[in-house]
């Protein structure tokens, strides 16, 4: 109501948002005004229902509440005009100009009214400025996900011009106040019990709000739980409750009644017999008493007659005597009725008052005169003290109105009314002075006045009426006896008549007699035949009415926790659900008495076992979690969506409304909205397959219920059309997504119905399919009995229900109704035929069930193997596997597996085969990465299931041990060779029960445990573990000390693990065949290449089809490429051609059309030569359904020296390899070629070691150089080295190269394997091992077969490296896939832990703290700011760029703080500040001085260092040794040392060049700084080792990475006198491990000038890597 006022409703949806933005414009009297979103609502028609709007407020003037949520914004567009209409009141380009100058016109009399000029821009400000007061923006918005986040940053308005109301969750209190108003109409017996029920709704609100947390953390599912779900709750619970008393009540009922029957039957039954005999003596005795009475009635009629005259005579004579007693009486009470009017006013009086009246009275301490006079005379009548301390005690009794309305004025004598006369004859014993005193007392004062009058008259009248009276009592006398002669009379007259009657009618009776008896004894057999049959019901229907009271009483808990089910549990895996049933509400039930079962059951309550076995013959699977999903479904109060990645949901509820018209939409037809339409007219249902993570704003009318009555119709409007609803309408959602984050909106509206298959449901289908196939008679003998016994049960009930209700509604007698006894019979007959069919049906489904057991352990491995595979889609988004595709491969596995008629050997058999099976078929769709993982994977599951592996022993492997506070850590013995992290794991290992006093035995075995420590192969059986861990550690054990302490050889030992496990087949991933692949596809699915960098597959397709003589059409998607696509697959499909879409990842948005083509290919009867490739990049939003259709096959170079040899070499072909006219050159410098293209490839894995750039050389350079080779030797008699090592070095390859240092690498490895040595020395050694060399000439066979024994597994010498060059990359291997297997672990959520909102409030506000002040450079610096050397100008500098990066640090980090507590907008910048703080990075914002890859905690201390430096540096001088890594432009600094040498000694700058002297000193020897140049420290070097004693490189020790150069001396020195370098290693000098650096900032700084070493070129340390670095990553 605020001039202008906005507001602004943030909280999740189903918060109430909406609710109270209607309930505000309701009760301020407000318009309200909302869009209404359709499927085609844009721009334009957002901007027509903005003109209305302006109509409403602007041109009519009317109040207006314009209401938006956030799930209308369409398009951002949408924002941008109300944030116009926020900041100015108008949006621009709003109205066309005719409709402009309609709105002028339409204001022109209003504005002419308000003194408004008439122009057109003072009419439409006018216009804008009515509006503005008239509209009242409220926007609801939900602060889930990024969109509220960047709608407020990119619309500020939104902020800055609303009122902001923040909708927090609401209070335990106010949920329960909630409750307690819905159950007040509930009877729950005690209030207290009332009070429990709504706690327990609140504290299960709550509780699903911490498992949802839970699940978030331990499974990445979220879930949202609103007010709507709680209200959801509540008004279930209430429903349900009533639901189930009257069903459970009327059950109940219908058993008592049936009891009931039965009992009085057998009552009736066992008075038959006697009511029999006693018939037949009856109709003896009634034909003697007839004769008798013949002759009594003869003599009885003479007496009548003569007693009729005497009684005439007495009746006259009486009647002339009443006569005259009534005169007397009437004139006696005339005289009384005199004193009755008197007496009815005082009564009623009386009756008007009350307690109250009495109280006045009584609440005077002293009486006025006229009131203790009354009250006097009340006394007196009462016969009591006339005094007002007994009137006051009379007056307390609370009987005292009612003895005074009660009393008995007959009984007033002279006495008593002389009394009362001396009261009430004074003049002021009035009613009306009374009264002006007190009310009260006048109505009392009447009462004595009245009494009196009635006394008195009374007085007068008693003469008469005691004559009265008398004379009364003569006449009754007489009366009586006149009375007893004519009952006398009329008696005798009966008995006659009553025995001529018995006379006439013994005859008759005698015969009805003999009928009846007749009649009885039939009854008699017919009914102790019914009571037999139907006595076996009693004892049954007597436990089941117990039952039934046991269930009632149990009621109001029991439907508590099953509406807390149906609104909440949902989204949830079954054993979240079990812990918020059992863990929580039933506890909270139980603690509260709330009465319930003690073995409540969900789907047991909800459902009967009829409608659970129809839904599993449909397809719904038999484990206890589908059932309960099938429980949500139906008894769902809103429309279920179902989570349902393997589509079992789908199929169930195709099946269960098949008969029903089932309609079938996805999101992708343009009709789906008319198909709705129509199955909502006519009640059909609709299934809505592949929902994603949004839903049609159209949608939003169904899915909210928004059903209106409109007479006697009911409507629903869907977009623009209203539509009469059906309630026989149902509507399913599924979607394939197997972890769809769906948000508040979609939940509060939906049911959400978890449907991911769980182990135990795809066991017992896997079996049933083993069964199948091993055994067909037993399952079909097994689904027939499941139908049968349903059936069985279903005609159980059916019979029982018919039993009670023809005993219930029986009229009388059940005997009595002859076909209502026969039809109870028949019935009772079949039931127990049923009956004994299903106790046999029963017996013989255990017996196949036990037969069926025996192959459990194959549906159990299976189902293991499946769960793995579902698992992979958290590795990679393209690896997605359907169950229906899995079940097909099991099938082929029964189907191609040994046979044995041994059933264990047969399972022992299919297990192999078919774990191996899908190791093999998954394989060719994983990446290199990801295909030793999966192995593990598999036989880790396989030695769980089989209780072989320790859990927390394997949970150890993965996770490692993490110390958190080392205080309490035992020191480490060996810390000059165990690093503290691989400390960390053992002290932390030896917590583990199998590991105790592991931590001892490298205090007494140090030696043995370092010579297994610089094993090269710690995980083979060669390297012995120290003591006895030998022989005590197992084989899992052993690989968790590897885990420990050897890191880069955990790959090596999970390998070694799984070949001594599963076999070594399992280590070695079969090669992609194209030509199998085509062979197990069939046309109508897509085959799938996901691609690698470097990768193209096409080449290889071509050269297949050509093999296979089938037309190939390709094409590389892109923008506008579509119609061609399409063309391309109808063509294929028609022709039977092979089609390849390229690059499917650049046209995400085209490829839903794509799966429609693909969904409808087998409807589409393509050829069956035709096949569909696709490929691409790997992409999260790639349409699963293509996917899971399609057969997937990754692309990535080969990795190896040998495969990559072996590639080539079977790649090329004979013609190639013969083309050359200089054979024995040609082959072995092609071998030599061969060599070089594999090394250069696959040094990329030695990371920084390998490639300061990785290049993606390809065959195309390959093929190009082995051209260039081929043409050359062809060409030239002598061979031109030169020519070709330029070439292939410098051109071909070296083309991509675009680092020096690499180029230098490149060419090292050229000369080495291009030289004379090569062609003219028999089995020229490639490397220094002996099994790399040049073989001798042969064919193109015998070098594949060379290239097949080369070594599987490459060491690094084969490429010139050292032993520990692959341990960089082993440790990220190993580690990467143990990271991997983690995140498909289940986590669990700390119950308590800090949010990461605290998180980062804590670390930045340790930074504050850490982070020094700037430097006060002018202070610091006075004296030398004058006059400033090079060095002092660096200093400076240096000074000034950390004061940037501090002041940078100090404040994001203040802005920060502010903005995590509200107090400013989070904005970009600071949100990745955030980001950073959280995942302890460093923000990039503050390395614009100096790049680096430390983690935070250790860049902060780096920092405070650098800073340190400076600041002694200030404040005591030039350094004697300087920290080259502390300064941000180490070159600069370097420049300043050259810069103030040549000054020093007058020589150019141009002519100095560096030179670098070891200084073998420790920092705190050197006393004094050089005389030229400068002491530098803290360079470390990586690539190889340094020999202290001749100050040269040299070979590193085992394990060790880095190595910590001494000091060194940077001394200029003229270029003419620095000398030779030879026998130097020009090492190039990195700021950090990047050694690329950015295009801002290369890492490159100088060559350093090493010593090779004795007997060691500079090239041995060029392909070494060898570099020195400035800084670390740690």
């Amino acid at each position: 109501t605020m001039p202008r006022g906005h507001s602004m409703l943030v909280g999740v949806g189903g918060s109430g948002r909406q609710s109270l933005g209607k309930l505000t414009a309701y009760a301020t009297e407000y318009e309200l005004f909302q869009v209404e979103i359709s499927r085609q609502y844009r721009k334009a028609e957002f901007h027509e229902d903005l003109r209305k709007l302006y109509d409403l407020v602007g041109v009519q003037g009317k109040p207006t509440v314009f209401l938006f949520n956030d799930t209308q914004v369409v398009e951002k567009s949408f924002l941008e005009d109300i944030n116009s209409i926020l900041t100015s009141g108008e949006v621009p380009n709003l109205y066309a100009p005719e409709d402009l100058a309609a709105v002028r016109e339409a204001m022109r009399p209003l504005a002419r009214s308000a003194g408004v000029q008439e122009t057109n821009d003072a009419l439409f400000a006018f216009f804008v400025e009515r509006a503005r007061a008239n509209m009242h923006i409220c926007l609801a918005m939900s602060p889930v996900g990024d969109n509220f986040r960047n709608y407020v940053r990119m619309f500020p308005a939104l902020v800055n011009n609303t009122t902001i109301d923040w909708f927090a969750d609401w209070p335990k209190t106010a949920l329960q106040e909630v409750g307690m108003k819905f159950l007040e109409s509930i009877d729950l017996g005690e209030p207290q019990v009332v009070e429990n029920v709504s706690a327990v709704f609140a504290s299960a609100h709550y509780s699903v709000i911490e498992a949802s947390r839970q699940m978030l953390a331990g499974l990445q599912r979220y879930n949202y739980t609103t007010p709507t779900n709680y209200l959801s709750l509540v008004k279930g619970y209430c429903e349900l409750l009533r639901e189930k008393r009257h069903a459970v009540g009327e059950l109940r009922g219908k058993l008592v009644g049936g009891l009931s029957k039965l009992s009085d039957t057998a009552v009736q039954v066992s008075e038959m017999s006697v009511e029999l005999e006693q018939k037949k003596k009856t109709v003896a005795k009634a034909q003697t008493e007839c004769e008798e009475l013949l002759v009594v009635i003869v003599q009885e009629k003479r007496q009548v007659d003569e007693q009729q005259k005497t009684v005439t005579a007495d009746a006259e004579k009486i009647g002339k005597e009443e006569i005259a007693c009534k005169a007397q009486a009437d004139e006696a009470q005339a005289d009384l009725d005199k004193a009755l009017p008197a007496l009815e006013a005082a009564q009623k009086a009386l009756e008007l008052l009350n307690k109250k009246d009495m109280s006045e009275i009584k609440a005077y301490q002293k009486p006025p005169d006229v009131v203790a006079l009354v009250l006097s005379g009340v006394m007196v009548l009462c016969k009591a003290e006339p005094s007002w301390n007994e009137a006051k005690k009379q007056l307390g009794d609370p009987n005292f109105l009612n003895r005074l309305i009660n009393f008995d004025k007959d009984q007033l004598v002279d006495s008593l009314l002389n009394k009362v006369s001396k009261f009430t004859t004074k003049p002021e014993f009035d009613p009306d002075t009374v009264g002006a005193v007190s009310k009260a007392a006048k109505s009392l004062c009447m009462w004595v006045r009245a009494m009196e009058v009635y006394g008195r008259i009374a007085k007068d009248v008693a003469p008469k009426r005691a004559k009265v009276q008398a004379a009364m009592r003569t006449l009754q006398q007489k009366q009586d006896a006149l009375a007893a002669a004519k009952a006398s009379l009329q008696e005798i007259t009966e008995k006659v008549l009553a025995l001529k009657e018995k006379y006439n009618t013994n005859v008759a009776n005698k015969e009805r007699l003999k009928q009846e008896s007749e009649e009885l004894e039939i009854k008699l057999e017919r009914a102790t035949a019914l009571v037999n049959g139907l006595g076996g019901e009693r004892e049954r229907w007597e436990g089941s009415i117990a039952t039934y009271e046991e269930q009632i009483a149990a009621l109001p808990g029991d439907c508590l926790i099953a509406a807390a089910f149906l609104s909440y549990c949902g989204p949830f895996p079954s054993e979240y659900r079990h812990n918020l049933v059992q863990g929580q509400w039933f506890q909270s039930v139980k603690a509260l008495n709330i009465p319930a079962s003690a073995d409540f059951d969900f789907a047991n309550f909800l459902s009967n076992a009829e409608d659970v076995r129809d839904w599993n013959i449909q397809g719904l699977p038999q484990d206890s979690f589908s059932t309960e999903n099938g429980v949500l479904v139906t008894r769902g109060t809103r429309w279920p969506l179902m989570v349902d990645p393997q589509e079992q949901a789908n199929k169930w509820v195709k099946n269960m409304e098949k008969d029903n018209g089932l309609k079938l939409v996805t999101l992708k037809q343009s009709d789906f909205l008319r198909t709705l339409e129509n199955a909502i007219s006519f009640g059909a249902p609709v299934l809505m397959q592949e929902v994603l993570e949004e839903l049609d704003p159209s949608l939003e009318p169904i899915m909210s219920k928004a059903i209106v009555k409109s007479g006697a119709r009911y409507i629903l409007k869907l977009g623009d059309k209203e539509v009469d609803y059906n309630f026989d309408f149902r509507f399913y959602l599924t979607t394939k997504l197997g972890n769809p984050h769906y948000t508040p909106e979609i939940s509060t509206k939906s049911t959400i119905v978890n449907f991911s298959v769980k182990e135990q449901g795809l066991e017992d289908q896997l079996l049933g399919a083993v069964v199948r196939k091993e055994r067909p008679e037993l399952e079909v003998e097994k689904n027939d009995l499941v139908v049968a016994v349903a059936a069985g049960k279903r005609k159980i009930v059916e019979l029982e229900d018919l039993i009670l209700r023809m005993l219930s509604q029986a009229s009388g007698s059940l005997l009595d109704d002859e076909d209502l006894v026969l039809t109870l019979q028949s019935s009772k007959n079949t039931s127990e035929e049923v009956k004994a069919q299903l106790e046999v049906s029963e017996k013989t489904e255990i017996e196949i069930d036990k037969a069926r057991e025996g192959y459990r352990p194959s549906a159990y491995r299976a189902s293991i193997l499946y769960f793995m595979l579902n698992d992979l889609s958290r590795v990679d988004p393209m690896y997605q596997f359907s169950l229906d595709s899995y079940v097909t491969l099991f099938n082929i596995s029964l189907e191609k597996s040994p046979k044995s008629e041994d059933l264990a050997e047969r399972i022992k058999h299919l297990n192999e085969y078919h774990t191996f099976f899908v190791y093999r078929n998954t394989c060719r769709g994983l990446f290199e990465a990801h295909k030793l993982l999966f192995a593990f994977q598999i036989c880790a599951k396989i030695l769980q299931g089989a209780r072989k592996m320790n859990i927390d022993e394997y949970n150890f492997f993965l996770r490692g041990g993490q110390v958190f506070d080392r205080t309490q850590q035992p020191p480490n013995p060996v810390s000059d060779w165990v690093s503290e992290t691989a400390w960390d794991n053992i002290t932390e290992l030896d917590k583990l029960y199998n590991f105790r006093n592991i931590i001892a035995s490298f205090s007494s075995n140090p030696r043995d445990w370092k010579a297994w420590y610089r094993h090269p192969e710690p995980e083979t059986s060669a390297a012995r573990l120290p003591g006895e861990w030998e022989n005590k550690a197992t084989e899992l054990q052993r690989l968790i000390i590897v885990r420990c302490l050897r890191p880069d050889r955990i790959v090596f030992a999970v390998t070694s693990f799984i070949v001594n496990n599963l076999g070594q087949r399992f280590t070695e991933p079969p090669v992609l065949d194209l030509n199998q692949v085509v062979v197990d596809s069939v046309p109508s699915s897509p085959l799938v290449f996901v691609l690698s960098p470097g990768v193209d597959p096409t080449n290889q397709l071509m050269q297949l089809a050509d093999q296979k003589s089938v037309p190939f059409s390709t094409i590389a998607l892109g923008q506008g490429q579509a119609p061609h696509a399409v063309r391309l697959i109808d063509d294929g499909v028609d022709g039977g051609h092979w089609v390849l879409l390229a690059n499917c990842h650049l046209m995400m948005s085209w490829l839903s059309e794509l799966e429609k083509i693909i969904e409808e290919l087998p409807v589409r009867n393509p050829k069956p030569q035709f096949r569909l490739w696709l490929s691409s990049a790997p992409h999260p939003k790639f349409p699963i359904g293509i996917l899971q259709k399609g057969i997937k096959m990754t692309t990535e170079p080969p990795k190896g020296l040998r495969a990559n040899m072996s590639r080539l070499f079977n790649n090329m072909s004979e013609q190639k390899f013969q083309r050359c006219s200089k054979p024995d050159k040609y082959r072995k410098l092609l071998f030599s070629l061969c060599w070089f293209h594999s090394v250069l490839v696959d040094r990329r894995k030695f990371l920084n070691l390998g490639w300061n750039i990785p290049y993606d050389f390809n065959d195309s350079d390959f093929d190009v150089s082995e051209l260039c080779l081929s043409l050359y030797l062809d060409e030239y008699s002598v061979t031109p080295w030169d020519a070709l090592k330029y070439l292939i070095s410098e051109i071909n390859y070296g083309g991509r190269v675009t680092d020096d240092w690499d180029r230098r690498l490149m060419n090292v490895y050229m000369n080495t394997y291009f030289n004379d040595d090569a062609l003219e020395t028999p089995n020229f050694k490639l490397s220094s091992l002996p099994n790399y060399f040049i073989p001798d000439d042969g064919t193109l066979q015998s070098y594949r077969e060379y290239c097949a024994t080369l070594p599987p597994t490459d060491r690094p010498e084969a490429f010139g490296q050292h032993p520990n060059a692959d341990i960089a990359s082993q440790i990220s291997e190993g580690t990467e896939m143990l990271q991997t297997i983690v995140s498909l672990q289940p986590r669990t959520a700390e119950s308590e832990g800090a949010g990461p909102e605290d998180t980062v409030l804590l670390v930045a506000d340790d930074l504050s703290s850490l982070i020094p002040s700037e430097f006060n450079i002018r202070e610091l610096l006075f004296d030398q700011m004058d006059d400033p050397t090079p060095l002092t100008t660096v200093l400076v500098q240096e000074m000034q760029r950390y004061n940037v990066v501090l002041t940078q640090i100090r404040k994001s980090l203040e802005n920060l703080k502010k903005a995590i507590k509200g107090l400013v907008v989070m904005s970009a910048e600071l949100e990745v500040v955030f980001t950073a703080l959280l995942e302890g990075r460093v923000p990039k914002s503050w390395l614009s001085a100096y790049p680096s890859l430390k983690p935070l905690a250790s860049w902060s201390r780096d920092l405070l260092q650098r800073i340190s430096q400076l600041q002694v540096w200030a404040e005591q001088g030039t350094p004697k040794v300087f920290w080259l890594t502390g300064f941000t432009y180490p070159t600069g600094f370097l420049t300043a040392i050259m810069q103030t040498s040549a000054r020093k000694n007058n020589v150019s700058i141009d002519t100095l060049a560096w030179d670098f002297v070891v200084i073998n000193l420790e920092e705190k020897d050197i006393m004094q700084p050089p005389k030229e140049g400068a002491y530098v420290k803290g360079l470390f070097l990586e690539g190889a080792g340094w020999n202290y004693e001749q100050s040269c490189l040299a070979e590193p020790e085992p394990m060790e990475l880095i190595y910590s150069m001494p000091v060194i001396q940077f001394k200029p020195v003229e270029t003419r006198s620095r000398g030779s370098k030879r026998g130097f290693y020009q090492c190039p000098l990195y700021m950090y491990p990047l050694r690329t650096g950015s295009r801002e900032r290369p890492s490159y700084m100088i060559t350093v000038d090493l010593k090779s070493g004795p007997n060691t070129e500079p090239e041995h340390w060029v392909k070494r890597g060898t570099a020195l670095l400035l800084a670390l990553d740690h």
